[in-house]
This record gives structure tokens, C-alpha cells and sequence, in this order.
């Protein structure tokens, strides 16, 4: 009798954790459900980017500071992503680049701009577009990178204002 009220408990137990697993995963692609097939691709990158990290870190082939700070920048891109879909209800997100402060020289070379002066929605050397802070365990400023269209207007309108 106990050993069929052991196997009784144990397939409960296994019933509810497989139960817990699939409410777990349906809400997290549900939260995804809400966007187009274009923002859930993206966010199906991160996760991906995220696996692979992971599995590095299980490797030992990264150390404990590199995993932290790479999953931190793949949180911060997530963020971005669900906030522009959110606000714009666009099926559409523009190429995105995290940085921290420490890494501003990676996007803008050895002059880059001082994260402190950044404003939402400045353009940087017709390139970027400042998307703003996101603060996950430590700081990346967002940018997105302007499509070739973008960049040939801004550089047409900076012409246009030097000609008398």
C-alpha cells in the first residue's frame, strides 16, 4: 500500500510540474502573441542569443562578468523591442545596438558622445538615433541604427542648409 501511494504522489507530482511547465511557456509566448511576426522573430533572436550564452557560461568558456553583462545587454534589447512595439503598434523595429557607457567608442569610435548630454531621439553622425537608457543590473544606452533612406535625407537636408 505505501508503494502505491508513493507512485500515486510521485505521477501527481510529475502531473503538476509538467502542468507548471506548460502554463509557464504559454504565458511567455502568449506575451509574445501580441506582436506581429516581425517583433516575435526578433524577440525569438534574443532568446536564441540568450541560449548561447548560457550555454558558453555552462562551458566555462566565458567568465561570470562577461555572461552578466551580455545577458544584461540582451534584457536591455528586449525591453527596447517590447516598448517601440508597444508605443507604435508597428509590426517593426529598426537594427538596435546596446552599449554601456564604457563601450560608447565600439558605435561612435574615439570621440564618441557622453552618455550623461544624450537626448531621446537625437541622431548621432547621421547613424544612430538615441532610443534612450535601459537599466538592467547596469545602464546600455540604445540606439537604432537609421536605414540608408533615413541617412541620405539627413545628409540632403544638412546640404541644403549649408547652400546660400
Amino acid at each position: 500500500m505505501a508503494t502505491r501511494n508513493g507512485r500515486f504522489s510521485a505521477v501527481l507530482l510529475i502531473a503538476f510540474l509538467g502542468f507548471t511547465s506548460v502554463l509557464a511557456n504559454q504565458h511567455f509566448t502568449s506575451s509574445d502573441e501580441e506582436f506581429g511576426p516581425v517583433v516575435r522573430a526578433y524577440l525569438g533572436y534574443l532568446r536564441n542569443e540568450q541560449e548561447v550564452v548560457d550555454d558558453r557560461v555552462s562551458r566555462r568558456e566565458v567568465s561570470a562578468s562577461y555572461y552578466r553583462h551580455n545577458s544584461n545587454r540582451i534584457k536591455a534589447l528586449r525591453q527596447m523591442a517590447i516598448r517601440l512595439a508597444r508605443e507604435t503598434h508597428n509590426d517593426y523595429l529598426p537594427e538596435m545596438e546596446a552599449v554601456s557607457a564604457d563601450e560608447m567608442g565600439m558605435l561612435f569610435g574615439s570621440n564618441p558622445p557622453q552618455a550623461a548630454k544624450l537626448k531621446v531621439g537625437e541622431v548621432l553622425r547621421n547613424t544612430f538615433r538615441y532610443l534612450g537608457p535601459v537599466r538592467v543590473g547596469e545602464t546600455f544606452h540604445l540606439f537604432a541604427r537609421l536605414d540608408p533612406y533615413e541617412q541620405a535625407e539627413l545628409t540632403e537636408k544638412a546640404s541644403a542648409v549649408k547652400r546660400p
